[in-house]
């Protein structure tokens, strides 16, 4: 089970190591927020389509929970095009509302780099398996196990989370504490769910603790976690969009340093 709780498939992504995964979407993403442009982030967002489809990521299922991307990105578009820095020709002014070419040029920048930014970010992580995680950030980076196994053991408590909320929901509709006061409801729910989250978690890392997950002995794995031609290849790719994104930008003379 993944991260956003998406079944995989027979594709290949699926099994590409997470630590590759996560270093050739850290460069790009640091590429892209380098400049404000829309050709960048136009030739960004292609690619990354391209690439999804040649790894096979299809599924209807996957690329719904791309759906708040696709809806987020034109709404920061609009508000940048409509209260965005003014330059250019001016197009509309009323009130606070000021709509030029530059706003528009922001606008239309803003609303494709969201695009390419948060795009990848949502489909990979889709395909990236908690314990596989784990694995590569110990075996891989090196990270302290201790670290990488409390990380694990909390993210698999996450899903619980919503029965829980479901539970004392119902509990509190039993006894009557529920029907009136949203608000004072809402609030109230939250800290006895805070408080039923600290217990567990405590209880957990008692448990951990009595099973020898922190003892002075060097740690072994129970899987191992490959890097070989398919991981660099990943990277390579991330590696290669990047460096395209910004060739095109720098060539089309719309790079526009973000620290000018």
């Amino acid at each position: 089970m993944s991260l956003l709780t998406f079944e995989p498939g027979p594709q290949r992504i699926f099994t590409v190591n997470p630590v590759a995964k996560i270093a050739g979407l850290a460069v790009l993403t640091v590429c892209l927020l380098l400049s404000l442009d829309w050709l960048s982030a136009a030739v960004a967002v292609a690619g990354e389509l391209v690439l999804f489809w040649a790894a096979g990521l299809r599924s209807s299922g996957l690329w719904r929970r791309t759906v708040t991307v696709w809806l987020a990105a034109p709404l920061a578009g609009v508000t940048m095009a409509l209260y965005g820095r003014a330059s250019g020709a001016s197009y509309l002014e009323l009130g606070f509302v000021h709509v030029t070419q530059g706003s528009l040029a922001i606008g239309l920048a803003t609303m494709l780099r969201l695009v390419a930014i948060a795009l990848p970010a949502v489909v990979l992580f889709a395909t990236i398996d908690p314990t596989d995680l784990a694995d590569g950030l110990a075996q891989r980076l090196g990270l302290p196990s201790r670290f990488v196994l409390g990380g694990l053991a909390g993210l698999r408590l996450v899903g619980l989370f919503v029965s829980d909320w479901r539970s004392l929901e119902l509990a509190r509709r039993a006894r009557g504490v529920a029907d009136s006061g949203r608000l004072r409801r809402l609030v109230g729910q939250a800290l006895a769910l805070l408080v039923l989250a600290v217990r567990r978690g405590t209880r957990l890392s008692t448990a951990m603790e009595a099973r020898g997950f922190d003892g002075p002995t060097p740690r072994t794995w129970a899987r191992p976690s490959p890097f070989g031609p398919a991981e660099w290849l990943t990277v390579g790719c991330g590696v290669a969009l990047a460096a395209l994104s910004l060739a095109a930008a720098l060539s089309g003379g719309t790079w526009s340093f973000v620290l000018r």
